[in-house]
């Protein structure tokens, strides 16, 4: 009887299915994501800014202007993603989960390998993790719940 719940303990995390990054995160605090909100800078023109929560991301609300890629299966689709950007002329992607110290880190440091991996000179791509993620975001106060979408205190009052 105690086999499936043994199973499942053994199982090996989702990432373990792709390769370690070799870069390391670099990452932007709140206050420069929303001083570049206040400047003007616009989602999907100077930079991209992607939620990576799975089922996480239907609680609390996200960030405005992010689009929602789940990190499960992000992976295999950074060549795409990178050539989206690339021809749109985005300058910056911006990646966030929960706390940015797991999802968020390994994304930004993915697309980082696969940046330099091309070795394109012309193609300026910057990628990096927003430092404490959206429960940094949501707990900091009016002028970050104000850049959200389906915020909801009552969710963030435990952090």
């Amino acid at each position: 009887m105690g086999e499936p719940i043994a199973a499942a303990a053994k199982e090996a995390p989702w990432y373990a299915a792709y390769p370690e990054a070799k870069s390391i995160a670099i990452t932007m605090t709140r206050s420069d994501l929303l001083d570049m909100m206040k400047m003007g800078k616009k989602p999907g023109e100077d930079y991209i800014l992607v939620d990576l929560r799975r089922a996480d991301h239907e609680v609390g609300g996200a960030i405005s202007g992010s689009i929602n890629l789940p990190a499960q299966s992000l992976y295999p689709t950074i060549p795409t993603l990178y050539a989206m950007l690339k021809a749109a002329g985005i300058p910056l992607v911006i990646w966030y989960c929960g706390s940015s110290r797991g999802r968020g880190t390994r994304a930004a440091a993915w697309f980082a390998d696969f940046i330099k991996d091309r070795n394109e000179d012309r193609v300026k791509i910057e990628s990096i993790a927003l430092l404490d993620g959206i429960k940094g975001w949501a707990t900091a106060g009016d002028n970050y719940t104000s850049k959200m979408h389906e915020y909801d205190a009552e969710v963030w009052k435990s952090w």
